[in-house]
């Protein structure tokens, strides 16, 4: 029981269905991505090779040759299906650049206040030096008050804790 509870938290937390929508929608825009290599890309790619199906393309290993990769696989033929693998390259590399585009954008759609690097910048406490957030005004560590000079220098007060 304990697991089934588990599993159902994880399955309604939001980035599992965040994944679970991206699955769905990463297969059928992989559907989309094939058909426009293989229906619109490729057949021009063939013609300009003197009418050549790109997927046709293959090396058969036992020195025989075919009418076309079907014929050889259906006589049991070891080849080395390189016009398929261009094909499965060329998907690749469109995906990719895609992917490329849209993780661009929704970087520029994010508010400057939501830059990671931000979060990331870190100072040194002057009183117990461990590292704490730039915007710190009180250190997290030890409790020093931290007040921000006009030179953006850091200047330490006493630690609440401190004995004067």
């Amino acid at each position: 029981m304990k697991l089934l509870r588990e599993f159902r938290e994880f399955a309604v937390k939001g980035s599992a269905v965040d994944m679970g929508i991206g699955m769905v929608l990463g297969a059928a825009f992989s559907g989309f991505i094939d058909s426009l290599v293989k229906d619109l890309l490729l057949p021009p790619v063939g013609l300009l090779y003197s009418k050549i199906n790109v997927e046709n393309m293959y090396v058969s290993l036992d020195g025989m040759r075919y009418e076309s990769l079907a014929a050889a696989k259906e006589a049991g033929a070891v080849t080395l299906n390189y016009g398929l693998f261009l094909t499965a390259s060329l998907r690749f590399v469109i995906i990719l650049f895609a992917v490329f585009i849209i993780v661009r954008q929704m970087n520029r759609w994010r508010k400057p206040h939501q830059h990671p690097m931000q979060s990331m910048t870190k100072k040194e406490c002057p009183y117990c030096c461990m590292p704490i957030p730039s915007a710190a005004i009180i250190c997290p560590e030890c409790g020093s008050e931290l007040k921000q000079s006009s030179s953006r220098q850091t200047n330490v007060v006493q630690p609440k804790w401190r004995v004067k």
